[in-house]
């Protein structure tokens, strides 16, 4: 019976000191603005980048894919933007598999 106290004791201990909705604020200007009437900085909107953006990905473009942490080539057969998934043919492979599409590298 005291090992199950303590085992439930130990457990709401471990949880309480985890918990991130306990925070303490060590900043003692916390509540004290600086200056009440200072306006905030205007807001710039952002520039065309000059740049241009990567190509999309598409069916029939060669790619490496990230796959068990191991690089291999293969070859993109249909891409789902929704998912964030593409079904790619690796080399050397006679199935077809489902990667994320932060798994695939242009080559």
């Amino acid at each position: 019976m005291s090992k199950t106290f303590f085992a439930l004791l130990f457990l709401c201990v471990t949880i309480a000191a985890c918990d991130p909705a306990v925070t303490t604020d060590t900043n003692s200007n916390a509540n004290h603005p600086a200056n009440a009437n200072v306006s905030p900085a205007p807001v710039s909107s952002p520039s065309p980048q000059t740049t241009p953006a990567a190509a999309p990905l598409k069916a029939g473009d060669k790619v490496k894919v990230t796959i068990n942490g191991v690089a291999t080539d293969a070859t993109i057969v249909a891409i789902d933007e929704k998912s964030g998934e593409a079904t790619v043919k690796v080399q050397g492979d006679t199935k077809e598999k489902k990667v994320a599409l932060a798994d695939i590298v242009r080559q």
